[in-house]
Order: structure tokens, then sequence, then C-alpha cells
């Protein structure tokens, strides 16, 4: 089977932390990663550092760069993302000024080399997102439409989130999909997304969401495999989350008010696959298995981290980050008894440090590199 290791911009650190993203690029070929979902906030930054602007012609210069930056490290940009609070908007003005929005994502898309937008779920209040669903189909199928008259040709990933406000599962997102029936309009998998939604509660102790928990993922993955055309599944993400020792509610470091926790927890407490060292404890396993194994996709996997040590302006994060996101995806490959080509784990000039990580002879000894 043919997996391709990519992981998103800002997951090695945050440009207003004063991570670059030459440098995150620098890192990510270094530790052998072949491609990178590009966080359009990165994007912004290299408009406004080189070009002095944000206006939409900036950014067209800057996408255009940032694919010859790509290029010349073998890296690949496999998406653009996140383009937020689209679907379902209570007001229409708003959903005609996003969908002119979007226009410029598609030809930011095209001059990045990529072919693919990401969309994921809206986490607005309830009062300014519409329950219902027609709306929100027909708006993705509008954006699907304009995207598919792209030159050339964008396809759409639609992602849930654990927190949307009417889309928090996969299984709504994956309904939401089939009825946008277009060709150019897919879903992401998230291990993360899934497990924090039905398995994980951040505001209890223990941060289970009760005794039956695991029958939940259980079941959640049978229903998996039985309705979801892995054709449609454009690419996977896969990371974990710390266990917290308190739970997470007001007065904890982590809350923020008005904020669900779900995604506070998942702003600063997500973790690469693996770390049960630093509280990984969601069944990542479990659920990738079911995707690679139980469902044979095959494609491009991406490490989306959010974590609070990404905005830390210590210099050495990127490299940091990127160590361990490449240490984690060893594991998995282990773990899983993926097959992969060399190449999906070690660029063609793969450093010291990664023939390391590949000579590893198991998890122990890889997490100690």
């Amino acid at each position: 089977m043919a997996y391709k290791l990519a992981i998103s911009s800002m997951s090695l650190g945050r440009c207003f932390a004063g991570h670059t993203l030459e440098r995150k690029l620098d890192l990510a070929r270094q530790y052998g990663y072949r491609g990178i979902e590009l966080f359009h906030e990165d994007l912004a930054d290299v408009a406004r550092r080189l070009f002095g602007s944000t206006d939409a012609e900036q950014q067209l210069q800057a996408a255009a760069l940032i694919r010859t930056m790509c290029r010349a490290r073998g890296l690949e940009v496999i998406c653009l993302q996140p383009f937020m609070h689209y679907e379902g908007l209570v007001d229409r003005a708003e959903h005609a000024r996003r969908l002119d929005e979007l226009a410029l994502w598609l030809r930011l898309a095209g001059c990045l080399g990529t072919d693919l937008v990401q969309i994921p779920s809206s986490f607005l209040p309830a009062d300014r997102v519409s329950d219902d669903v027609g709306l929100i189909v027909a708006d993705l199928r509008a954006a699907a439409d304009l995207a598919a008259a792209a030159d050339p040709p964008v396809r759409l990933v639609y992602e849930s989130l654990a927190w949307g406000t009417r889309v928090d599962t996969w299984e709504a997102c994956w309904d939401v999909a089939r009825a946008v029936d277009r060709p150019n309009f897919g879903i992401c998998l998230d291990t993360f997304n899934i497990a924090a939604r039905i398995y994980a509660d951040p505001t209890v102790p223990g941060g289970v969401a009760g005794p039956d928990a695991a029958d939940a993922v259980r079941q959640s993955l049978e229903r998996l495999l039985e309705r979801v055309d892995v054709a449609r599944v454009f690419y996977v993400q896969v990371v974990d989350a710390e266990r917290l020792r308190v739970p997470l509610g007001p007065g904890h470091a982590f809350h923020v008010d008005g904020q669900p926790p779900r995604m506070s927890w998942s702003r600063n407490c997500r973790l690469f696959y693996g770390e049960e060292d630093r509280g990984a404890y969601l069944p990542v396993r479990e659920i990738a298995a079911a995707i690679f194994h139980g469902l044979g996709f095959e494609g491009w996997v991406s490490l989306e981290l959010f974590n609070r040590r990404m905005s830390d302006e210590d210099p050495a994060v990127p490299e940091e980050l990127a160590r361990r996101g490449a240490a984690s995806w060893v594991k998995l490959v282990q773990d899983l008894g993926l097959k992969v080509e060399t190449e999906a784990v070690a660029a063609s000039s793969a450093s010291e440090s990664m023939s390391i990580l590949l000579r590893a002879e198991n998890s122990r000894e890889l997490l100690a590199t």
C-alpha cells in the first residue's frame, strides 16, 4: 500500500511566534515529509513579510513563491486550509461574501500547485449557523461547483470538527458529502476529531466520556467500514491528545469563556501518535487500523498537530516538532504493520537523524532518538 507523509505547516510552529515557513519547510524536508498542508496563516505571513501586504495580488505572489520553495525541497502542497465558517450561514449576504473569498482561494490553490482546499465544519455560535441540513448541503454543492469550474479544477475536502456547531461526527460529515454528490467533494478522516467527539471528554476526571466510550468507538468504526467509500476519502490526519490531570473548566489554564471545551483542549493538547509519555490516551491505533486496513485507504497521511508548544518563541520548536512527528509515523508504521516505501518516511537525501529513526528496531528505541 502506498502512503505519503505530510504535516500541516503550522504544526511545525506558528508564524506569529517567529517560526517562518522557510525554516519549517527545511525541517520538513530534513525529516522525510513529502508534503505539507499549507495553513493559510503561513501564506498570509509570507505575503506580508516578502510582498508588504495580504491583499489578493500579494497573496497570489506568495502562493507562487511557496510553490517554488516547496519544489526546491522536494515537497508537495497537498492542500490549502482551513476555509472556515462557510456552510449554512444564516446571514446570506455573508455567505455571498465567503463564496467570493473562496474564488480567491481557488486561484491560490492553482498557484500553489495543489488541487485541494479543506473546509472544516463550522463552529460559529448556533444562532449564526442554520440547522437546515438542506441549506448546508446546498452551500457546499455551490462551493464544489465553483471549484470544479476553476482553472485548473479544484477538489474540496470536508472535515467534521469534534466541536462543530451542526456537523461534529464523521457520520454527519459523510452524510453531507453524499448529499452534496459531486465528484470533486470528499471528506478527511481525522483520528483526533473522531475520538475527541465520542471517546474523550476533557471536562471530566480521566478524560473519557463514560464507561461505554470504547464501545461507542467500536460501533462507530463498524459503521465506517459499512458506509464509507474510500475513494471519497481524500486524505487522512493522524494525531492523539493529552489526558488532562485536572478537568477543563472555569479556572483551568486552557479555559476560554464561550469556547467549546473540546476546542480549547484541541488547541493546546494534541500530541503525535505514540506519545504516551506525554499523556496521549486516545484510541488512535484502533481508528487508524480501521482506516488503513479496514477501508484500505492509501494516499496522503498528514500529521495535523495543535499544541501550546507551537506558540513558543523557542527557535528549537520547528525541529523538535518535525522530529517528533517523523518518529510517530515510523511507530505507527511498525504498530500497524503498514507496507511503505522507504521514501515515504525518508527523503532521498535523508538526514542522519532520520536514518536513525529508520534503523530503530522497536518503538522504545525509536522514541529515544
